[in-house]
């Protein structure tokens, strides 16, 4: 069998359980999917610092799984779209390692220029440095940014939809 290990670097639970829910019902037969969260670090990434801990966090939670288990994943998610750990975990990592934001600009390129549409005023140049770390620059063209951040726009599903549909407008 087959294992894909999902690694939420913050330590809020709902989005490692939306993803486990949304993903379980996409993988083949044969394939065990694993998601845990960080131990230690911020239930939500918003700034610089907290960026940093959850990439050790990262790491953490990877090394604690692989000594808990005694095996390797197959492949690795990182599940934040800052994608915080990326490059340390492929380091250390014998398998193939993504995160949110990476899958998101390799579906998105191909289609030509991209923006993006997130909450929080930290992550603009937390996602401009990833985006040129991972060979983007050219085609993220616009990175817009909501007031609210990832962990209250969940709370309030219509003004969610309100004002992540008017930042795409802006974006376009």
């Amino acid at each position: 069998m087959r294992c894909l290990l999902v690694i939420n670097p913050n330590t809020g639970q709902a989005t490692t359980l939306r993803l486990q829910s949304w993903l379980s019902g996409l993988l083949q037969a044969g394939v065990q999917l694993d998601c845990i969260n960080a131990r230690f670090g911020a239930p939500y990434i918003a700034c610089e610092a907290s960026h940093a801990v959850a990439g050790h966090a990262l790491l953490d939670a990877w090394a604690q799984y692989v000594q808990d288990t005694d095996s390797q994943p197959d492949g690795i998610l990182i599940a934040c779209f800052g994608d915080p750990g990326l490059f340390a975990l492929r380091e250390a990592s014998a398998c193939p390692v993504s995160g949110l934001a990476e899958a998101s600009f390799l579906q998105a390129a191909p289609s030509g220029p991209f923006a993006i549409v997130t909450g929080g005023v930290g992550w603009k140049p937390m996602l401009q440095r990833l985006a040129g770390s991972l060979g983007f620059e050219q085609q993220l063209k616009h990175i817009e940014i909501v007031e609210q951040d990832g962990a209250s726009l969940p709370a309030n599903r219509e003004m969610a939809l309100r004002v992540l549909s008017q930042a795409c407008a802006r974006a376009r």
